[in-house]
């Protein structure tokens, strides 16, 4: 490729990408950016639709099919070695296939700047349940770019969702079915109706209550891909193993037979068959999940809650919830329907964790077969006392799982002075992806 083409296919690039920037930090049209960047996407022979930040990129991949092929994956940093420069294959003119690269490379920031406008720009003001849904279809395609799996969404996207949920007149478009239908429920929509759901009545309610529903039942879904049926207990080593052909252990079997093996005979003679032992202690474990329910928490508080229903379901498995603030509720009578639990929670206030101790530390009849899962930013108002009576926990011989966030990836922020003092005597914060919790709760119940 000779230099000019070289700044050719360069300087058209940096066009398009200045004009993405004049965009984002003033979002007023600069006459000259928006003629050349619509001369560069022509030259392509792409959509202009791709420069009108109105325009969806579900709109856009309906009148150009072709362009959902070059979208998923478009943001993903090349593997480390490979390079967009390739040298041209054998056979191929330099001349033409430089060219071809060149003209990828400006065709791809032509299409990465659509979807970084869509998703960033988005303006002041009110918002429409159908600018909500708009956007949350474009973060979908974002997040497909990305590398990443289309849905929850956390980090700066749950923050640009959470700010346009804010600005959106959330209780007009609740009590206007056909506008309710419009609305996708996400962590950021189901935390606002948590919030506002003592101010809504009658039609409005019932929109409300059916968004909950939905995402509970989606997350649910996921959860329980992840959680699958576990035998709960310890094998009973005091129990005789049953004699029948089912558990016969075939490898222990020959291994002890192998003196009795004929040379001449070509055969293995058995004097005794071995068995495997399958009886279990039927003590049901006992699962006690406190969930902070101040507003900070309400992503960990969702998930957990969530979870905490599904393990209820699991055979000789005992579950009790308490959700606190300034006081301590039980939940346990509902722990099988995370709806209702939700329904329950009040978000926001403070926090005091010796409301929620005094309703957990009596359900700890058992130490030995009880897990402890608090989850907390652990910003108390009485910390040492808190700290004191889980660290009574742990010495009791409860498992003890100190959870800061579970969401669907990311980290959140955890008082520096619990986690270090949990973390000393070995019981470290849990906090990223609520797969992590999973295992650890599998890990006690088997």
């Amino acid at each position: 490729m000779t230099d000019s083409m070289i700044n050719y296919h360069e300087n058209r690039r940096q066009v398009l990408y200045w004009r993405l920037l004049a965009r984002l930090f003033d979002g007023q049209e600069q006459a000259t950016l928006e003629r050349t960047s619509m001369a560069v996407v022509d030259e392509l022979g792409l959509p202009a639709a791709l420069l009108d930040p109105a325009v969806s990129i579900d709109t856009v991949v309906q009148r150009f099919p072709e362009l959902a092929d070059e979208l998923p994956g478009l943001l993903v940093p090349p593997a480390e070695g490979e390079s967009a420069d390739e040298q041209p294959a054998a056979g191929d003119s330099a001349g033409e296939s430089s060219v071809q690269v060149g003209g990828d490379e400006v065709r791809r920031a032509a299409l990465a700047s659509k979807l970084l406008l869509n998703i960033f720009a988005t303006g002041s003001g009110d918002v429409s349940a159908g600018q909500l849904a708009g956007w949350q279809s474009d973060a979908g395609w974002y997040q497909q770019a990305c590398g990443a799996t289309p849905g929850r969404r956390d980090g700066v996207l749950g923050t640009i969702e959470a700010d346009l949920v804010r600005r959106m007149r959330l209780r007009e478009v609740l009590a206007d079915p056909a506008l309710a239908r419009q609305l996708t429920p996400s962590m950021s929509l189901i935390e606002q109706l948590l919030r506002d759901k003592s101010n809504l009545s009658g039609v409005a309610l019932a929109n409300a209550k059916a968004l909950i529903r939905r995402f509970v039942d989606e997350v649910a879904e996921v959860l329980k891909t992840q959680v699958q049926q576990t035998s709960v207990g310890t094998i009973d080593r005091s129990v005789p193993p049953k004699r029948v052909f089912r558990n016969l252990d075939l490898n222990r079997t020959i291994w002890k037979n192998l003196p009795n093996w004929s040379p001449q005979d070509e055969r293995l003679y058995v004097d005794r068959l071995y068995y495997k032992q399958t009886a279990k202690r039927t003590t049901p474990a006992r699962m006690i999940v406190v969930v902070d329910q101040s507003g900070s928490m309400v992503d960990a508080m969702v998930n957990c809650t969530i979870l905490a229903s599904i393990f209820a379901g699991l055979p000789k498995v005992d579950v009790h919830l308490v959700a606190y603030d300034t006081r301590a509720l039980d939940l346990t009578p509902w722990v099988h329907d995370p709806f209702e639990v939700l329904l329950r929670t009040q978000l926001g206030g403070g926090t005091d964790g010796m409301a929620a101790l005094e309703l957990a530390r009596p359900k700890i009849a058992d130490p030995r077969n009880t897990v402890l899962v608090w989850i907390s930013d652990f910003y108390e108002w009485k910390s040492q006392e808190v700290f004191n009576g889980l660290q009574a926990v742990h010495r009791s011989g409860a498992r003890l799982i100190p959870v800061g966030s579970v969401s669907s990836g990311g980290q959140q922020s955890v008082n520096p002075w619990f986690r270090q003092r949990l973390k000393d005597q070995g019981t470290p914060v849990l906090s990223g992806h609520v797969r992590k919790l999973v295992v650890e709760l599998k890990n006690f119940l088997t």
